[in-house]
């Protein structure tokens, strides 16, 4: 679990330091940690999608050779 510490600077607004802290959660990875722990997915179902990705990305650069 990842722990994010926000700390309030003199003369800062609350709405300022919250933005701040929407920023971090974002760069650590928290809010895509949360979506894809949201619903059970069975380990089948996450191989075929990894393989899906893999060929759209193999697609994505052939094209770009």
């Amino acid at each position: 679990m990842k722990v994010i510490v926000i700390t309030l600077r003199d003369g800062e607004s609350i709405d300022r330091a919250l933005r701040r802290f929407k920023q971090r959660c974002q760069r650590a990875g928290v809010y895509r940690d949360v979506k894809r722990k949201s619903f059970y997915m069975k380990p089948s179902e996450e191989r075929k999608i990894a393989k899906n990705l893999a060929k759209k990305r193999q697609r994505k650069n052939r094209h770009l050779l």
